[in-house]
Order: structure tokens, then sequence, then C-alpha cells
């Protein structure tokens, strides 16, 4: 890394009060110069979307870091579009590494395409940034809150040290983004792993209470994780069985890994 501070823009999906995102945020501090822009609302479970009901606009806020005063950014938008933003309208350049995180709640398995920190660290990586989406596993009841009672400093060091490695390292072309996973229990010694994100639906959908549907009602979700039958190279099982931090490499090459021959074959019978 060159003796010129990197640019870092940070966002998150829990939203712009969020003890996870300025935990990270004063981490980071020490590695480069952090520019916060994250949504104004809290936005789990949105995934990469880009909704045209967003209005855009952008706050800023000043709050206390480190015991320095920050400018930070709060956008009308998703998780993604506040990476847009920050991007194109308060860097008005591309970062040199884009962090989302760290969030309240692990990130596993299939649901990767429904979270929204993971959602914000793919639309930086489509615009070629290295990036990661850094989450911490937490009871399923702190997810949508800013309990102080999840503490964050661990996960911080961890943000910090792999993305020493994403400003540093030059990564191979099929790896766009990291997802790492840290430990509730996770002390700095914890150890960490390269692993595959798990095929197996780890938080299941829970239908609405209501007796009517002109009553509001939204689906929720529980965690309920398999681990007898999983493999021990996932996400999910180095998390939850092995108590170790899950670093994840990501791409976009969301083709089947089959013999297109054969398919063909198949399908025209």
């Amino acid at each position: 890394m060159s003796s010129i501070k990197p640019q870092i823009l940070l966002t998150n999906d829990d939203g712009i009060r969020s003890p996870g995102l300025w935990a990270d945020a004063a981490a980071l501090s020490d590695l480069g110069y952090v520019t916060v822009t994250a949504p104004r609302d809290q936005c789990s479970g949105m995934g990469r979307s880009l909704p045209n009901s967003s209005d855009g606009i952008i706050h800023e806020n000043r709050v206390q870091i480190n015991g320095q005063e920050w400018s930070v950014f709060a956008v009308g938008g998703s998780p993604a579009q506040s990476v847009l933003h920050g991007i194109y309208e308060v860097l008005k350049r591309k970062p040199d590494l884009v962090v989302s995180g760290i969030n309240y709640g692990e990130n596993v398995a299939s649901g990767v395409t429904i979270s929204g920190t993971v959602g914000a660290a793919l639309e930086a990586a489509s615009l070629g940034i290295p990036s990661m989406a850094i989450s911490l596993e937490t009871d399923s009841k702190y997810h949508l809150s800013y309990s102080t009672e999840v503490e964050f400093p661990i996960a911080g060091m961890f943000a910090v040290k792999f993305a020493r490695m994403l400003l540093e390292k030059e990564f191979p072309p099929d790896v766009h983004l990291l997802k790492v996973e840290v430990p509730a229990d996770a002390t700095p010694d914890t150890p960490w792993q390269l692993t595959k994100v798990s095929q197996q639906r780890y938080y299941e959908p829970v239908p609405a209470e209501r007796k009517s549907w002109d009553e509001p009602g939204t689906i929720g979700y529980r965690e309920q994780g398999i681990f007898d039958r999983e493999p021990e190279d996932t996400d999910v099982f180095v998390l939850r069985k092995k108590r170790m931090v899950s670093v994840s490499p990501m791409s976009f090459d969301l083709t089947s890994r089959v013999d297109f021959s054969e398919l063909d074959r198949l399908m025209r019978e």
C-alpha cells in the first residue's frame, strides 16, 4: 500500500444511527480516510435493490468518532443506492475500498442474496471496486435494534485485517468481494478460514399473524440452521460449529456448474 492514505467508503443496511457502523468507522479510520454514506432508515433485507421509490435526499450530519468530529451522510435510499450516491455525489470518484457493516447478525447461506449488507458490497464490486461485507453473529432479537449490549470492537479489528488485505494484495479476478462473519464470542486470537457460502435456508420464513388480509402483516423469519449434515467448509459450519471467523470469497459468476452439452441434451429430448 502506498504512503498516501486510501479512500474508504463505508456503508451498512442497519442505517446511519447504527453503533456497528460507527465501530467500523472508528476501526477503519486507522487505515485510511473514511467517508460514511449510509441509509437514513433501517434497510435490512433489501439486498442489492435500487427502488425507484427512494427519494435520494442526502443529509450531512456531524458525529463524534474517536474524539474527532466527522461529517457523515444519511441517504434516502437502499444500501446499494447509498453506495452509488457516495461514489457519484459525495466522493465524486471511485474509492479504493468499499466496506459494508458491521451488521447486527450473521449473513450466511442462501440468504446472502437478501442481505442489504452484502447487497451494498455487491453494488460496489460491480463497479470494479475492492469490497467487503462484514457481519457480527448476534441473537435475532438484536437484528433490527441499535442495542448497546452488542460489542463490536473485535469485529472492527477483523474489518481492518481484511480491509488491509483488499488494499494491499491483488486478488484473483473471480474474487469480487469478501463476506466476513465474526462469531459473537470472537477474540483477537480467533482464527479465520476461507469458506463456501452454504446452500441451506438458514433463516426460515414465518407467516404474518393476522385475522384478515386487510390488516397490515409482514413475513417474519427465524434462525433455523441445520448443522448435522452441513459440509465443514461452509460459512454456516465454520461460524456456528467451529466458532471461527468465516471469510467467503464471492463471485458474480451465477452460472450453474453443469455440463452444458448434457443439459442441452436433456432439455431438447
